[in-house]
């Protein structure tokens, strides 16, 4: 049996499910039309065996995240902060997701690269039992090098297996949807892929506003009383800051793995963007003629795991002369250091408008001071996550949004078929959870045979199932899936296209 039945029953698998979906789904309640969407997101690894490609031995490359976009599991890219309508009487769904992923391979002498292509802000548009994801697209043509940058094209056609969109509560939600590259995308993919190559499979959730009532006329505002004007604030001060920074994105998924076995926990505050932990409730001083900034943030993360118990704790950020450092207080199992450097960034890019003073995405390096708060698993001048900055510099400014990843429904545990049936209720939520766990566990079994055929039928060339890192190793550029699928990399013997020279 080859792999290509597999991964077809897998999808025959999934297209059952939805149609099961379709039939189950309660009729549409009467509901107001055309419903806000505000939140939520999109996992979608794009396509597996590119990722493998880029980051293998070949290419010797490597993706980079931007726009608040994170990893969530494998080898997926979680898109953030949905935004658009639904129609729950139509069952039309537009939700367009923030975020993006850049992949470069084949770095020439010069430092560019001969392979470099980014993917952002994925939007799904979904009417009339059909769907369309669509993306910005920047890609280097294999021939000659020439740029293509595509707004919004209609990337991927996504096979719906007949769900009926109609009658969703909040949050509707889809899971491994099957996906194909459609022309436009063949071409914005710079013709690594044809036209029908199966891409990975797309998984949403997103937060749908209740509808609003009609106002009533004995509600009906009075006269306005003029608004209290904010406070001056005293020299330098400053109302409001948050620093964002989510440490180290391999070592955040070490700790989450299986070779981590660990977690984190967010406290006093602090908040979790996905790719990011945001610290907040800033104080401190900020002049923007020096470009001197020193400020105190509330929050803590605390990760543990296997062989590892690391907590950070009152952050600080001082900036001067274009440079900054962020420190923290490191407790390492019962012994706390205070105020330890743990990174410095590049803060050139601190600029005030609108009442906002900000730096966005400042690569930052790591410190000797933080070297040994990582008991030396980095050394020093190791690339860490980017820090990003933002100062309230009056009381009308507002703190740029944290990415919104929506409702996080907890899913409900395996149980036998007759326990499995939904209940009764308005809300698909329950159902559209239940129908994302089977989807997962038919997902993975399709795996399973899969991977079990790769290793069976290995070529003497094809590389083993790569190990998780530890975290005293340098975590793979990005996600893979381990494996080398000679039938759908994008390389002269694959056939969906030909590889990039190199």
């Amino acid at each position: 049996m080859s792999a290509r039945p597999v991964r077809a029953s897998a999808v025959a698998l999934l297209a059952t499910l939805a149609a099961l979906g379709a039939v189950l789904l309660p009729a549409p309640s009467a509901q107001a039309a055309g419903r806000t969407v505000e939140g939520g997101r999109l996992d979608w690894g794009i396509k597996s065996s590119f990722q493998s490609y880029v980051t293998g031995p070949v290419a010797k490359g490597g993706f980079k995240l931007k726009s608040g976009a994170a990893t969530a599991g494998g080898s997926l890219f979680r898109f953030h902060s949905a935004s658009g309508s639904y129609d729950p009487d139509g069952g039309s769904l537009e939700a367009s997701f923030s975020g993006g992923v850049t992949f470069q391979g084949h770095q020439k002498a010069d430092g560019t690269y001969e392979l470099d292509m980014s993917v952002s802000r994925p939007t799904v548009k979904i009417s009339g039992g059909s769907g369309t994801l669509y993306a910005d697209v920047s890609s280097k043509a294999k021939e000659g090098g020439a740029v293509t940058t595509v707004s919004q094209v209609p990337f991927a056609k996504l096979n719906l297996g007949g769900v009926d969109m109609k009658g969703g509560g909040s949050p509707v939600a889809l899971a491994n949807v099957p996906a194909t590259l459609t022309d436009q995308g063949a071409k914005a993919f710079a013709g690594y892929y044809a036209a029908g190559a199966q891409l990975d499979p797309v998984s949403l959730s997103v937060d749908v506003k209740a509808a609003a009532a009609p106002p009533s006329p004995s509600l009906a505002p009075s006269a306005s009383t003029p608004a209290d004007s904010p406070s001056p604030q005293a020299a330098g001060q400053f109302t409001d800051a948050a620093v964002d920074w989510g440490v180290r994105r391999t070592f955040r998924e070490y700790v989450s793995g299986s070779i981590g076995q660990g977690k984190w926990e967010l406290a006093d505050g602090a908040q979790d963007g996905g790719a990011l932990f945001r610290f907040p409730q800033g104080k401190g001083a900020y002049d923007g003629a020096k470009g001197t900034l020193d400020a105190a943030f509330a929050g803590s993360v605390h990760f543990t795991g296997a062989h590892l118990d690391l907590k950070l704790a009152k952050i600080t950020a001082k900036v001067e002369n274009g440079k900054g450092v962020l420190s923290a207080d490191v407790t390492t199992g019962t012994d706390t250091k205070p105020a330890v450097p743990l990174v410095e960034f590049d803060a050139k890019g601190l600029t005030t408008a609108g009442g906002l003073a900000t730096l966005a995405e400042a690569p930052a390096t790591l410190t000797e001071g933080g070297a040994q708060a990582f008991n030396s698993i980095y050394k020093a001048g190791t690339e860490m996550d980017p820090v990003s900055l933002a100062v309230a510099l009056d009381g009308t400014a507002k703190l740029p949004a944290l990415p919104n990843l929506g409702s996080t429904a907890t899913p409900p545990a395996p149980a036998p078929p007759a326990a499995a049936q939904p209940a009764a209720s308005s809300s698909n939520t329950g159902l559209y959870a239940a129908l994302a766990v089977a989807a997962l566990v038919l997902a993975g079994g399709a795996t399973f045979l899969t991977l079990r055929h790769r290793r069976k039928n290995r070529t003497p060339g094809e590389a083993p199932a790569t190990p998780a890192p530890g975290p005293g190793a340098e975590a793979p550029a990005g996600p893979a899936d381990g494996t080398s699928d000679s039938s759908d990399s994008p390389g002269p013997s694959g056939g969906d296209g030909a590889a990039p020279r190199g």
